[in-house]
């Protein structure tokens, strides 16, 4: 392959024929004889380069930029063509570099980055092809055929809601760790603004937040997350990049919230709190009817994972114990269920005789729609062992659901769930946790989510004795390190019985009278005061 060589050139006209002189212009050169000498006022530089010839062996035009004002600036971008030339020796990825260089020249009047080439040769790329962050995000939508429809639906909320409008426009191989950082910078200030309008008086700035809420640590890190996959599998599958960015964005750390019990002190303070925003959204509401139940669970609590002491957990049982749904709420209390595998337990996977329930299905919400399906894990799908009270609970409640289909007659649709609404259609998860918020404000109790009562299971489970690794499986962890660090809480009284326990270990001082200490022998033979 040529070299390339470089020249002066101008637009002089011979004035006989009118034809361009070129590079053989007389002033392109000074005047006085010397011949090597170039003129610094007349003409500009210009550089000539062979090119592979065309795969059918045709020769092709040769590559010609002028227009340089200097001959170092001419040289350099002969360099930079070269060097793009010389990055494979393959004949056929030659002419792919070639016709790339000639498209970028066109489109940009510059010749494209050498590294940004030379990643495209050694990832064996299509060289003619610039895929953006968005086109490839839709691409790799259309290639998760597999997955839950609970994630998928989280994997386009992250790029509708952020991949798109911050970092879409952007090619794929260009995406900077900057530019994620600046799409989590864009987030955080977008939460300020968030904030803003709901605090304001403008009914028409909330109504433009109406759907959207603040996005927290935790719900940055799983953005994060997605977009480290989605960037891995264009590595990995289409080798559109190899270095992905996503991974070395440093984030806030997402630590869970803490799980906090009941305590007698927390409760008084919420109660109060509840009562003075009750008050106020009377007071605001005036002869208007609203539901206490939306005040009373938006009161703030003191961690947004919160336990019930068991004295708690048996009031509330209490008060449930005549709703249709009350085996449901033992099943969570007690075992620790998932509001999904509750929701969708099967009448045929319950042995009442042996004392067991299998979780092999389960009902999840999806926005609105409730979508039935396996336990999302292997260790999710199990089989739990029930106390003796439980069972009788399970008994009652066949009953009372043979007394609906028997009113209910031929309108009665036969699901084989254990809980159904009156009809025998299988409950929306909804309605689960909206029975349960109202049983809980009725019985005055202060405000537990509904999966909060996993954490409860788990604490009345270890606090009974059991060992963790049976608390592990009865809740479909995987790993008993996670049941451990996030789903158990220490009640108080279990804390105070630990801490009598261990101080009833060691002996109490000897005394030789009221006040007095007995000086004891010292062994070491070292004075003692």
């Amino acid at each position: 392959m040529a070299n390339g060589t470089t020249y002066k050139t101008c637009g002089c006209r011979d004035e006989t024929t009118g034809k361009k002189l070129g590079k053989t212009c007389p002033k392109l050169r000074r005047s006085g004889g010397n011949r090597d000498r170039w003129s610094s006022t007349h003409g500009t530089w210009a550089y000539q380069l062979e090119l592979p010839p065309h795969a059918d062996g045709r020769r092709r035009t040769p590559l010609r930029r002028q227009g340089f004002a200097t001959l170092e600036d001419a040289e350099a971008e002969l360099d930079h063509a070269r060097g793009l030339l010389a990055l494979d020796e393959d004949l056929h990825t030659g002419r792919k570099i070639c016709e790339l260089m000639l498209s970028v020249l066109k489109d940009t009047k510059a010749l494209p980055p050498i590294e940004e080439v030379r990643k495209k040769v050694r990832t064996r790329q299509d060289l003619n092809q610039t895929v953006t962050v968005a086109e490839w995000m839709a691409e790799f939508l259309k290639r998760k055929r597999k997955i839950d429809p609970t994630t998928r639906r989280s994997y386009e909320a992250h790029i509708r809601l952020y991949f798109i409008p911050y970092l879409g426009d952007i090619r794929l191989d260009r995406l900077r760790v900057s530019d994620i950082g600046g799409m989590f910078d864009a987030i955080e200030e977008f939460n300020d603004v968030i904030a803003a309008a709901r605090a304001s008086d403008d009914p028409a700035r909330r109504e433009k937040v109406k759907y959207r809420r603040p996005v927290g640590p935790a719900t940055m890190h799983r953005i994060r997350a997605t977009l480290r996959h989605a960037l891995n599998v264009a590595i990995k599958q289409d080798r559109l990049i190899d270095f992905n960015p996503a991974a070395v964005v440093e984030l806030p750390d997402a630590k869970p919230p803490k799980a906090l019990v009941w305590t007698d002190e927390r409760a008084t303070e919420w109660s109060n709190g509840f009562q003075r925003q009750l008050a106020a959204e009377r007071e605001r509401r005036g002869d208007r009817p609203f539901n206490p139940v939306g005040v009373y669970i938006s009161t703030p609590r003191p961690s947004p994972v919160m336990v019930w002491t068991p004295k708690q957990t048996s009031v509330f049982l209490a008060r449930a114990a005549t709703h249709r749904l009350y085996a449901l709420y033992r099943l969570i209390a007690l075992r620790g269920l998932r509001r999904g595998e509750a929701v969708g337990l099967r009448w045929k996977d319950v042995d009442l005789k042996a004392g067991t329930a299998g979780v092999h299905w389960q009902i999840t919400q999806l926005s609105w729609q409730p979508i039935q399906g396996r336990p999302k894990t292997e260790a999710s799908d199990r089989t739990i062992a029930l106390d003796e009270e439980t069972i009788q609970v399970l008994r009652a409640h066949r009953k009372r659901q043979a007394a609906e289909q028997l009113a209910a007659g031929k309108d009665w649709t036969d699901s084989g769930f254990v809980f159904t609404d009156e009809l025998g259609q299988p409950l929306h998860p909804q309605h689960v946790s909206d029975q349960f918020y109202l049983l809980s404000s009725q019985a005055g109790l202060p405000p537990v989510r509904l999966h909060d009562l996993r954490h409860g299971a788990a604490s009345l489970m270890l606090a009974a004795g059991v060992e963790l690794k049976v608390v592990q499986e009865t809740l479909g962890h995987v790993s008993s390190t996670f049941t451990r660090d996030t789903y158990t809480s220490v009640y108080p009284e279990v804390a105070r019985a630990a801490a009598e326990s261990t101080a009833a270990m060691i002996a109490p001082p000897v005394t030789a009278g009221e006040g007095q200490l007995v000086s004891l022998p010292d062994r070491t033979g070292l004075a003692t005061s």
